[in-house]
């Protein structure tokens, strides 16, 4: 009966400890670096001197995860990244900015320490795509597009009060887009598709529980 009573109270023990950190809530802002082809060929062409192959843009995300096993879990994200080119001549300015709204699901490995995890993991999802151009001497265009896209991810979290961690992750993403199409009145920008490898860096908080 002793070792009965001892099995079942290590089950419970071992089953509450799971049950502590089932859960996580995220949220975290970085900075990727965004490859477009199309677009950088389109932008040299028509406005501006030679790009970068790669440019900056500004990446806000917020998660939901649920473990299913002792180093499985399930993450649904919501990503969204904004970026803009800018460039000015004798005619006015140019300016386009564009946003991508990016829902996910991932599946992640975890490795658990005292105090501390480590996940690796990658997932897909659809990629919602809004552009505003601003061509001098022309109103405003506006443009949304449609695809998907998968995620690669590496990332840490490390204790720093009860249930809260500090959150690092690196990803590498690759987003399929279709040819954009005008959202009103305006020119299509021609034979442009937002097809685009990024790698980005981040930081945010956690919550464990």
């Amino acid at each position: 009966m002793k070792k009965i009573l001892t099995s079942l109270l290590v089950i419970v023990i071992s089953v509450f400890s799971f049950a502590q950190t089932e859960n996580e809530v995220r949220a975290s802002m970085g900075i990727d670096f965004v490859s477009l082809p199309d677009l950088k060929n389109y932008l040299e062409a028509n406005y501006t001197e030679i790009l970068s192959d790669f440019s900056s843009a500004i990446n806000f995300s917020g998660a939901y995860g649920r473990m299913i096993g002792e180093n499985n879990q399930l993450e649904i994200e919501l990503g969204y990244l904004l970026s803009s080119y800018n460039a000015s001549s004798s005619l006015g300015n140019y300016d386009l900015t564009y946003s991508l709204v990016m829902p996910s699901v991932l599946y992640n490995y975890v490795l658990i320490g005292n105090g501390y995890n480590f996940k690796f993991g990658g997932g897909a999802g659809i990629r919602l795509l809004s552009i505003t151009e601003k061509r001098p001497g022309f109103l405003d265009d506006n443009y949304s597009s449609l695809g998907y896209g998968f995620i690669l991810r590496a990332a840490g979290n490390t204790a720093i009060a009860e249930n809260v961690y500090a959150h690092i992750g690196a990803d590498i993403r690759y987003d399929i887009i279709s040819e954009v199409e005008p959202s009103g009145e305006g020119n299509k920008i021609e034979d442009i598709n937002f097809n685009s490898l990024s790698f980005g860096i981040r930081l945010g908080i956690s919550y464990q529980f």
